[in-house]
């Protein structure tokens, strides 16, 4: 024991020496935040900070905790929750006073680059009259009792006073120095409680790597974060590197961070809460083990997937988000499962044959949401015949669901519906009869006089108009969304994004094309006409609006900023590419003040990864460049860790929809 206590004498005297500067630039493929990420911001909207008392049976008093609460806050919505600790000189007050937490999280939120959470920063000794001022011999034991009390006491009194989501998803762990120890101790401890940990400079009361994981295997399943990070001048790095070592050799997922030119201060703990809080409660999970070939069930049996038809066994959805394919192909030589369509990298993944026949494999976990995939056998792509099949990728395709546990704002739920109504309509510019597909909400034909504004809603290269009912969900979002009373009733107009004038030839069948200038014109002189004689419209541009995502976001961008006497409204998602402010669009994003006056709002969305990862920055660009312009009608939205996926666009019109015809 007394060697323990020299040793956490030394760790001490080392934070209190002065801290080299960051570098520019972090290692572990996170970026340095951008300046001004922790200093508030005009004109943002702020959450608040506010202090409680809970009555902890641990401890025998009633101990405080500072509580942080997101921006438009409401009981009647549910929040995960990040529980954030301090470090052995602090208490409830220290991320407060030096951390900026409120100030960080109400700019990632105004970003849109985290999920809102309500963050609880307790004291850590779990001890009637401790304080920081004690020797540190006497402050460990109460710092290890908090592990009872943030179990028996803190979580269940949070979760009766504020209104959270009780469940492993839905609870982080994180802390800075001792805090990280602790995180990293009660976290890995307790993975029925916690699926989200992060350890700060982790401290020396951080457990011996090889206590921390006792069933990597178990562990690998149930987090769905574990994130570490240590300046690489702070005098704690090697319990970082420890720790990472030993997650690497037990094959557990993990995030390791290592910021350069890094000390052990709060430069480094407010980048880590910066970084941390974009992974939270969203996206996916960290990588996980390769796939897997497999004859057998898995530990895991899992459930069918909700788009497999004739109610087929396979593929099956384990809790971990790894799906089991399986093919019925004797005398095939070999099959794989052609995952390039956004179900995975690393594909094609190579299926193995069992004794009757059964081809089948386990692929890593997979990103929450809808995706494409096909079959290949013996070279040849076919659909999974155990599958619903979408009109993607040019083609019908294949498409598996892999469900978010707590997030059910896209699916169907008990609330009255909409409709969504097939009209064919004959066009002059194309020559031909063209299909629609318009979805209606709930109660439009009860009162026969009322009239609504439109929203023209465009989908994806390789798709057709059928994409955002039935890869989108796009009637459930408004039916949820209307029900809640957090958007206006509106029509939804959905029409196929290709189109050859009458008399000419069509173009070669290239997926994502289309003929801009001849579709552009169905949707000014035929689509529009058409809606406004057919349905109840209100026909005038205030109320209507234009979206698309990515080939549908350029048309979205093209025919509504040129024809702004017919469209108020503009919606992007992962369609941004590089735009001049001056020249773009006949120059009408250069007159900060005209911009304001002509566009109601131009909203842009993205995800952060794959194809995204190249349209983010463009959307980012130019939201920056009419920001600095000037210009006030403009949102930029985006989805960290997700993708150019269905999932992201569910999630662009769920935030997209509320803003509009207020």
């Amino acid at each position: 024991m007394s060697g323990h206590v020299v040793f956490l004498i030394t760790w001490t005297l080392s934070v209190t020496n002065a801290a080299p500067a960051m570098a520019e630039s972090d290692d572990g493929g996170f970026p340095a935040p951008p300046a001004g990420f922790d200093v508030r911001r005009e004109g943002v909207e702020r959450g608040k900070l506010e202090m409680v008392e809970y009555d902890s049976s641990t401890v025998g008093i009633m101990r405080k905790a500072r509580v942080y609460l997101p921006p438009d806050y409401s009981k009647d919505k549910k929040y995960p929750v990040l529980y954030l600790l301090h470090g052995i000189g602090g208490d409830e007050n220290e991320w407060a006073r030096g951390g900026s937490p409120d100030v960080v999280l109400d700019n990632l939120y105004a970003d849109m680059k985290a999920v809102p959470m309500i963050v609880v920063m307790p004291n850590g000794r779990a001890s009637k009259d401790l304080t920081a001022r004690d020797p540190i011999p006497k402050q460990s034991p109460a710092f290890a009792a908090f592990e009872k009390d943030l179990l028996k006491d803190l979580v269940p009194f949070i979760e009766q006073t504020f209104p959270v989501k009780a469940d492993r998803e839905s609870r982080a762990l994180a802390g800075l120095s001792m805090g990280g120890g602790q995180s990293l101790n009660f976290g890995l401890n307790n993975l029925d409680t916690f699926a989200w940990i992060g350890g700060f400079s982790s401290a020396p009361n951080t457990k011996p790597p090889a206590e921390l994981i006792k069933d990597p295997e178990e562990a690998s399943k149930k987090l769905r974060l574990l994130y570490i990070a240590c300046g690489d001048k702070d005098g704690l790095f090697r319990i970082s590197q420890g720790i990472h070592s030993m997650l690497d050799e037990k094959k557990v997922p993990h995030r390791y961070r290592v910021i350069s030119g890094g000390g052990h201060d709060f430069k480094v703990w407010k980048s880590d809460l910066f970084h941390f809080a974009q992974l939270l409660f969203r996206g996916p999970a960290p990588d996980g083990p390769p796939a897997k070939k497999e004859t057998g069930p898995t530990s895991d049996e899992g459930s069918p997937a909700s788009t497999n038809v004739n109610n087929a066994a396979y593929p099956r959805i384990h809790a971990d988000r790894r799906v089991t394919f399986r093919l019925r192909a004797p005398d095939a030589k070999r099959v794989q499962v052609h995952s390039n369509y956004g179900l995975g990298t690393g594909g094609p993944w190579d299926m193995e044959r069992g004794p009757n026949g059964d081809w089948t494999m386990t692929s890593p976990p997979i990103v929450p949401g809808f995706h494409y995939y096909a079959l290949l056998v013996d070279g040849v792509l076919v659909n999974d015949p155990a599958s619903d099949v979408f009109f993607g990728t040019g083609k019908p395709t294949s498409g598996i669901e892999v469900p978010d546990p707590g997030v059910d704002f896209h699916l169907a739920k008990d609330v009255r519906h909409g409709e969504v109504r097939s009209l064919w309509y004959g066009s002059k510019v194309t020559g031909k009869t063209r299909h629609v597909l318009v979805y209606t909400p709930p109660g439009y034909d009860d009162d026969t006089a009322r009239r609504y504004p439109v929203l023209y809603l465009q989908h994806g290269g390789g798709e057709d108009e059928t994409g955002w009912v039935r890869q989108g969900h796009v009637n459930f979002i408004l039916d949820n969304l209307l029900a809640a009373g957090e958007a206006q009733p509106m029509i939804v107009v959905m029409e196929k994004g290709y189109a050859t004038r009458a008399g000419e030839q069509p173009a070669p069948n290239v997926r994502g094309r289309g003929d801009g200038g001849a579709f552009e014109d169905v949707v000014l002189k035929d689509l529009v006409p058409m809606i406004d004689a057919t349905y109840r419209t209100r026909a005038d541009r205030e109320h209507r609006a234009i979206a698309g995502l990515s080939m549908g976001a350029g048309q979205a961008m093209r025919i509504g900023l040129a024809h702004l006497d017919t469209f108020s409204t503009v919606g992007a998602f992962s369609g941004v590419r590089d735009v001049d402010i001056k020249t773009s669009y006949d120059g009408v994003l250069a007159d900060p003040a005209e911009f304001d006056r002509k566009v109601g709002l131009l909203y842009l969305h993205s995800g952060t990864v794959g194809l995204d990862a190249t349209i983010h920055p463009s959307a980012v660009k130019l939201y920056d460049a009419l920001r600095q312009s000037g210009a006030k009608n403009i949102v930029f939205r985006d989805a960290p860790g997700l993708g150019h996926e269905w999932q992201t666009w569910r999630y662009a019109l769920h935030d997209f929809a509320p803003r509009l015809f207020r």
